[in-house]
């Protein structure tokens, strides 16, 4: 039923802007010993942590949009499963926060928002595109987690596993879309998405 499929959604919405998703799979970090790390670099880590806890916040949001409008019951298994991988990401990023002495973003709710619209809107298009939108998403978030992996300190293992596991998944989740029959975005829009990508990154590292 409708009704029942939009409480579905709402409860998602909830749990994702409060932080109470559990991982359905191990945490990739559960047996790497703690490093020492200096005071700058545990706030380092800690706001790119934040970073990518925001980035799977919009990854939820953007998901549960796209789905909501996908046409192919293909295309939106794919989104449904992914989707389900990322909760496991949302809650390995929060937990690792914490362990950091940080905090997640302040500004998750608007993250969460326009994101959501975005995915709608590019559900409302039709499935290659929607799919193009997702492969494209997971593309330059796996270049943004690669770029994470540079700038963390070496030592952080635990960080770095749980990048590295994210990393993973992401790629998998572009491949499945271009599988899917993806199309390719425009360049105008890719670097849209790049510069709205910016912002977010930009502010949620502070915020």
């Amino acid at each position: 039923m409708i009704s029942d499929r939009l409480i579905g959604e709402f409860d998602r919405t909830l749990r994702a802007l409060a932080g109470v998703h559990e991982a359905l799979r191990p945490n990739p970090a559960e047996e790497i010993l703690e490093a020492e790390l200096g005071e700058k670099e545990r706030a380092h880590a800690a706001g790119l942590m934040r970073v990518n806890h925001v980035g799977e916040i919009c990854a939820q949001a953007l998901y549960q949009g796209q789905a909501m409008t996908a046409r192919d019951p293909h295309a939106r298994t794919a989104l449904e499963q992914a989707a389900r991988e990322e909760q496991d990401h949302l809650a390995w990023s929060a937990e690792r926060i914490r362990e950091l002495d940080g905090r997640t973003s302040l500004l998750n709710p608007l993250w969460y928002a326009g994101s959501f619209a975005m995915g709608a809107a590019a559900g409302a298009l039709g499935d290659r595109w929607n799919l193009a939108f997702l492969a494209e998403t997971e593309r330059q978030v796996e270049e943004h987690l690669t770029g994470h992996l540079e700038k963390l300190p070496p030592q952080d293992r635990r960080t770095r596993a749980v990048v590295e596991a994210m990393r993973t998944d992401e790629a998998k989740h572009r491949d499945t879309a271009i599988q899917l029959g993806a199309a390719e975005l425009p360049a105008p829009i890719k670097l849209a998405m790049r510069l709205a990508s910016k912002v977010m990154t930009t502010l949620s590292y502070r915020l």
